[in-house]
């Protein structure tokens, strides 16, 4: 498949006079699928934007689409498509696709799950990788579409599947899954589904015994931006017969460790770089640690870096740091992810007790424009003592000891 063919099957017109780039910003699905149809149209590189961006955010993107970048890095046919994605630091990057990554991934889940139409539920936001995905499934195999609000679903109006036109999936992350799962008709609901697929952060042990109590098809995944969504997945049937994990690589994946643990991806859907960089497929080494188990599926053990992924997304402790500093309440301050159980991991910042609190009215409205709403932190915790390592650096584990004892 071809850009053209892509452009086609969006039903987009196949030919452009003069190739323009485009920008591609906008919450609602409808308008989102608009936009990007005619911007795949337009022939030249599309950028995706995240309409949630606070200031920072904003300002990276606005850098990275400034950014010059010679004509084989310009190149129309391979690395056109730019997703928003924070990387392994949490700042704004931009992974390069196009219609052969996303093909491969494509036909790498089909055959992965024994399917050939995918028809699904669309509840995250397009502009994300995941959600991206899932309509590009039903677009690349002639399936059904259909984009519905979160809000509406979590109060009780869902979607009627129809019986007669295939499998139905659908995607979540591990906080609305949660939700769900307190409601009966929603649980119901979700059985008539081949798949629902929990992603984008770390499901904790009680949420996937619940998930198994209420016998539900439940395929757990791993994979990214950089690798056009999931590389791995566990199948449902595996999921309720005792299987766990993110399950076994799909057929256009590989997936090694390394002596340290840590997780490698290869493959036909892997990204072409960061924009405007553009370079060759190879393996591409993740910050994340796992092992496999003798079933041939993946568990994640934890992170190389810091960084916290707290519904789904990544967050920058460095960054949050900064934009907490900068309001002037805080003597010292640092944040970490701690588990949740809505969120995966929640944003925490501790901050030295110096004997007058905060302004955190003050606080929050400072760093509101500067920071997406995901990185706010959810809980403020003073600090007695400031531990320091060797290296005068804050102790991080001491903090989470500190919280946990």
């Amino acid at each position: 498949m071809d850009r053209a063919e892509l452009a086609r099957l969006l039903g987009a017109p196949s030919a452009w006079a003069e190739p323009r780039d485009v920008v591609v910003e906008e919450g609602d699905p409808v308008k989102f699928i608009e936009a990007f149809t005619a911007a795949v149209a337009a022939g030249g590189t599309v950028f995706i934007a995240d309409p949630s961006w606070g200031q920072n955010e904003r300002a990276q993107f606005n850098a990275l689409v400034a950014s010059t970048a010679s004509a084989v890095q310009r190149s129309s046919a391979v690395g056109w498509l730019c997703i928003p994605t924070g990387g392994s630091s949490g700042v704004v990057k931009l992974a390069r696709h196009d219609q052969a990554t996303i093909s491969a991934a494509v036909k790498g889940f089909c055959a992965h799950f024994g399917v050939q139409r995918v028809n699904a539920v669309g509840l995250l936001p397009l502009n994300h990788v995941s959600g991206m995905m899932s309509w590009m499934r039903a677009v690349l195999t002639g399936g059904e579409y259909r984009p519905w609000n979160w809000r509406a679903l979590a109060t009780g109006d869902r979607p009627v599947l129809p019986t007669d036109s295939g499998d139905w999936f659908l995607s979540l992350v591990p906080t609305q899954l949660q939700r769900l799962l307190g409601d009966p008709a929603a649980v119901e609901w979700l059985r008539g589904f081949r798949a629902v697929f929990v992603g984008g952060g770390p499901s904790w042990p009680e949420l996937v015994a619940a998930g198994a109590q209420a016998r539900l098809p439940l395929a757990f995944t791993y994979g990214m931006t950089e690798t056009a969504a999931m590389v791995a997945a566990l199948r449902p049937d595996e999921f309720l017969a005792g299987g766990r994990g993110c399950g076994a690589p799909l057929p256009h994946a590989r997936i090694t460790l390394d002596a340290e643990a840590r997780v490698t991806v290869d493959g036909e859907a892997l990204f072409r770089g960061y924009w405007p960089a553009l370079c060759d497929a190879g393996p591409w080494t993740t910050g994340d640690l796992g092992c496999f188990d003798g079933s041939g599926s993946l568990h994640l053990l934890g992170r190389t870096d810091a960084l916290i992924i707290t519904g789904g997304k990544k967050a920058d402790p460095v960054e949050i740091e900064a934009a907490l500093r900068s309001t002037g309440e805080f003597s010292d301050v640092a944040v970490i992810g701690l588990p949740d159980r809505d969120w995966g991991e929640a944003v925490v910042a501790f901050y030295l007790a110096t004997g007058r609190d905060p302004d955190f009215g003050r606080v929050d409205r400072q760093i509101r424009d500067r920071l997406a709403p995901y990185k706010h932190p959810k809980r403020y915790v003073p600090v007695a003592v400031w531990p320091r390592n060797a290296q005068g650096k804050v102790n991080r584990l001491e903090l989470r000891r500190q919280i946990s004892a």
